[in-house]
């Protein structure tokens, strides 16, 4: 039965070869999120299970609403000093505003809400580029930093729901902001797992730094 969404493929860890021997590297995938709280997160949510029920798809909302700042793939083994950095970065950064303005889309397979300024991020980036160095001079994959943050409302969808949605959201709007006060890492051991929670880094008001 057509879903109206797409199948993920599974998460894999890189092969690595020891001692002559094919073993599958023991590595987590890690996200670095901002969540929206309040009536916010409630209204997000409503949104998210208003467009699964408006498109007959088989599924509830199961994503807390959120925006990824950054991904990356790491030995659990280097989780204790990416979480000091991740610390020491945030230490440093104030907190700020977000905005979300209106819909737009990634083809074919994500709505999402746009936000309206993005130089927050940008500047979490520049300094998020030392883990970057960190993570691929053990090994394992570049960070994935996001330089279009975004709020998404619905993803892994097909072509056919993508196209009818956006002619449909190109017509709706949707304004709300909210202040970050913290960021968020989450870690699962692949793409089907359920995301659980590593530590929470507190950003400081900006008459403290």
């Amino acid at each position: 039965m057509d879903t109206g969404l797409v199948k993920r493929s599974s998460f894999f860890a890189p092969m690595e070869t020891v001692a002559g021997s094919t073993t599958v590297a023991r590595r987590a995938e890690y996200l670095l999120v901002i969540y929206p709280y309040g009536e916010l997160n409630d209204k997000l949510l409503d949104e998210q299970q208003q467009f699964l029920n408006d498109y007959g798809l088989s599924m509830k909302a199961r994503n807390r609403p959120h925006i990824t700042v950054a991904a990356f793939q790491a030995g659990e083994q280097m989780e204790e000093t990416l979480i000091r950095w991740i610390q020491r970065i945030c230490r440093r950064h104030e907190r700020f505003s977000v905005t979300l303005n209106n819909y737009s889309g990634f083809p074919p397979h994500t709505i999402y809400l746009r936000v309206q300024d993005p130089q927050p991020f940008r500047q979490l980036m520049q300094q998020l580029r030392a883990i970057d160095d960190f993570i691929r001079s053990s090994g394992c994959p570049p960070v994935n930093l996001i330089s279009r943050p975004y709020l998404s409302i619905a993803g892994g969808l097909t072509e056919q729901v993508y196209n009818k949605a956006m002619a449909d959201y190109s017509q709706k709007t949707f304004h709300e902001s909210f202040q970050v006060e913290e960021l968020v890492l989450l870690k699962r051991e692949h793409s089907f797992d359920a995301c659980r929670t590593v530590n929470v880094f507190r950003l400081p008001y900006a008459d403290t730094l």
